[in-house]
């Protein structure tokens, strides 16, 4: 299975920048569009790892619960 790469944008807004076969290279791929001047201020990059591109569009679209112990009221 790939590794995917994606920009991420407001409203769970999707763009697929690169495809790689091994995490190395995706991460790699990430790490340079992150440190990237045209990477715009509201979007995140992130490596999913799927079988298909449709299953990393819906894995990045879903709604993650937060992680235990974190409140919102501290």
């Amino acid at each position: 299975m790939p590794y995917y790469v994606y920009r991420v944008f407001p409203f769970r807004r999707l763009e697929k920048v690169d495809e790689a076969p091994s995490f190395r290279d995706a991460s790699a791929r990430a790490k340079a569009l992150r440190s990237s001047v045209d990477l715009p201020a509201d979007c995140t990059v992130k490596v999913v790892f799927a079988a298909t591109e449709l299953g990393a569009e819906i894995l990045l679209s879903e709604v993650r619960a937060p992680k235990p112990g974190l409140a919102d009221d501290e």
